[in-house]
């Protein structure tokens, strides 16, 4: 063995160590999910809100709320954000004042005040969250965007060719809380809350100033005419849509008391219910604030729109067997025991455009029991597959989540992340900030090209089965122009072309197939001086690589673990790559703890801290499978 690959094996044998020390007693890893500051914001305005006694937690969320403001007085997503984050300054400001430990005559509040009013001032965010919060406090007026889609919608009948399921889930339980808010004009007045009118322009609703544009004509048309079909008087419509919306919402709490296992929605479902008459003392509300405050982060205190207990018990588990650890050891028994409890055993929304299928999957977090995804449940069957024939339970997980996974196979070949062909473009035409990529749920590279390495290398389904290649053929037609692929759900390029690459090596493209060699090609362009690899958030919104300018463990992993699935033999990039994804887990510094897990271009960027982990120990086990350590 070169001394690359020694090397290599120590970081392997180390990571190793260090991952069974950290497992906890019922199996599972929970390491923690940064999503910036929103979730922290947004608790305290709702807290402050409804009254809560919840002292300690409010100023320990903000302190590190100021703890995040750059020096130019703004937040930020991500470190090279160019110009920073209105949406996020303004939330955070916000809170700190609402938490009542922040003065607006204290510096870091007067920095904040500058930066927003250089943007234009408040009424300049984007982000139909901040609007949405803003206006359910009574900081602003309701959104016009919102009423493109009034609330009537929730009675178009499934068969049309636009209702409400035609949004993704993600979408549906975010937006559902915003139209009742948005159709009862509410605004929370229960307490005192900071006057953010100082913030704002006169004219500050520069989308209410004239109409929404004439590209959203199409889904204003779409709507009306599912609306066109409903009989009764309109207040009796109205009615009936805002009873059918509170049925919507109360049927998709989780056990935990969140909306759908996240945070965004847990909190807008609690305005939500307040707009519908209920008292801020309700059973559902205080047990929603309660879930939220669950969603609280073990090594620090922030709070998490959905703690990823599945995703990082799933990728590590698998990751340590890649590694070497045998099935019988108990922290991988353990963890598979974890798994087969959290398989979903109910139907979801996902069965509405995918009626035939038993219940299989797995979500994010381990109280999401309706909303798997196929990620997640791909990464729980890599785990779980050497005990597939060892039980009759196991043998009954595997075959459930197998059949779950091919069956969310898309119409055109590819995978989605929730919800089967669910891609109606006209949805992405709303005059609402993200509704491109927030609105729909299609076929995805990421998805797609994962699905197939766990269909190719662990399902064992040979090249030529049809479901493969419909998922090869969607990846080929799908590739750009400068041989990548854009990932959805990671930063982003190189996120899209390691599943990519990974995927239609397993699904037995040949490795000289034009697709390969281009893709191999990219990554070897994007190379950093240092031998890693790093990409900039910014791709996801400027919809092309952006580089980042450093190297990060989970990127120069994901870039590794594709060439060494689709090069056809070693090379001096392969080793100066794994050299320097060696060193990075060493290094403590700005790029191992950049973001690169993404929720939604220009809004919503995680940091996973098990990253560092998970993807280094997968691409340097299979480094030295390949040279034979």
């Amino acid at each position: 063995m070169n001394g690359t690959g020694s090397r290599a094996a120590r970081e392997i044998e180390r990571l190793v160590e260090k991952l069974i020390g950290l497992q906890k007693d019922d199996g599972s890893w929970r390491f923690c999910f940064d999503n910036g500051t929103i979730i922290d914001a947004y608790a305290i305005i709702l807290f402050r809100c409804l009254g809560r006694d919840d002292e300690p937690l409010i100023r320990k969320l903000r302190d590190r709320i100021l703890a995040r403001q750059d020096r130019d007085g703004c937040w930020r997503w991500y470190r090279d954000e160019t110009d920073g984050s209105l949406s996020s300054t303004v939330e955070a400001y916000y809170a700190l004042l609402c938490s009542g430990y922040s003065r607006p005559e204290d510096e870091a509040m007067r920095r904040a005040k500058a930066y927003i009013w250089s943007r234009g001032g408040a009424g300049k965010a984007t982000s139909i969250l901040t609007q949405s919060i803003l206006a359910a406090t009574g900081q602003r007026s309701w959104p016009l965007a919102l009423s493109t889609i009034p609330l009537e919608v929730m009675l178009i009948p499934d068969s049309l060719p636009l209702n409400l399921y035609s949004f993704s889930g993600y979408a549906r339980v975010h937006l559902v809380p915003m139209l009742v808010m948005a159709a009862k004009d509410f605004k929370a007045t229960a307490e005192p809350l900071p006057d953010l009118s100082e913030l704002f322009h006169p004219r500050h609703d520069q989308e209410e100033e004239g109409r929404l544009p004439d590209s959203h004509a199409a889904t204003r048309s779409a709507i009306r005419e599912g609306m066109a079909r409903l009989i009764g008087s309109p207040g009796a419509i109205r009615e009936a849509a805002a009873d059918k919306a509170e049925r919507f919402m109360l049927d998709r709490i989780e056990s935990d008391g969140t909306l759908y296992s996240y945070g965004t929605s847990t909190v807008l479902l609690a305005f939500a219910l307040l707009a519908l008459g209920y008292d801020r003392d309700h059973p559902v509300i205080q047990r929603a604030c309660e879930g939220l405050k669950k969603m609280r982060c073990e090594s620090f205190t922030t709070l998490q729109n959905s703690p990823p207990d599945i995703w990082d018990t799933a990728l590590l588990t698998f990751a340590l067997q890649q590694s070497g650890v045998r099935p019988e050891h108990p922290a991988i028994t353990k963890a598979a025991d974890y798994l087969l409890r959290a398989q979903h055993t109910r139907k979801g929304d996902w069965s509405r455009r995918n009626p035939n299928a038993a219940p299989g999957g797995w979500g994010f977090s381990e109280t999401n029991t309706i909303n798997p995804d196929v990620d997640d449940t791909t990464a729980a069957l890599r785990a779980i597959r050497p005990f597939s024939g060892r039980s009759d339970a196991y043998r009954d997980s595997w075959n459930r989540g197998l059949t779950w996974t091919l069956s969310m196979q898309n119409a055109d070949g590819g995978w989605p992340a929730f919800e089967k062909n669910t891609d109606n473009k006209i949805l992405t035409w709303l005059a609402i900030e993200g509704a491109k990529s927030a609105a729909i749920d299609p076929s995805e590279a990421d998805l797609t090209g994962r699905t197939l390495e766990f269909l190719g290398n662990h399902a064992r389904l040979r090249g030529d089965h049809r479901m493969m290649r419909r998922g090869a053929s969607w990846l080929i037609r799908h590739q750009k122009e400068d041989g990548s692929w854009y990932g959805r759900w990671g930063i982003c390029y190189i996120y899209g072309t390691w599943a990519a690459l990974t995927g239609l090596a397993a699904a037995g493209l040949s490795l000289d197939h034009d697709a390969m060699r281009r893709g191999t090609e990219w990554l070897l362009r994007i190379q950093n001086e240092d031998g890693g690899w790093g990409e900039s958030c910014s791709s996801d919104k400027q919809g092309h690589y952006v580089p980042l300018g450093a190297s990060t463990p989970s990127q120069t992993a994901w870039a590794l673990d594709a060439l060494l699935a689709a090069s056809p033999a070693q090379s001096a990039a392969i080793e100066k790559g794994v050299h320097r994804l060696c060193e990075l887990l060493h290094e403590d510094d700005w790029a191992s703890v950049y973001p690169t897990g993404a929720g939604l271009p220009g809004n919503f960027y995680m940091h996973y801290h098990s990253y560092r982990y998970i993807w280094p120990l997968l691409a340097l086990s299979r480094y030295r499978e390949r040279i034979g350590g």
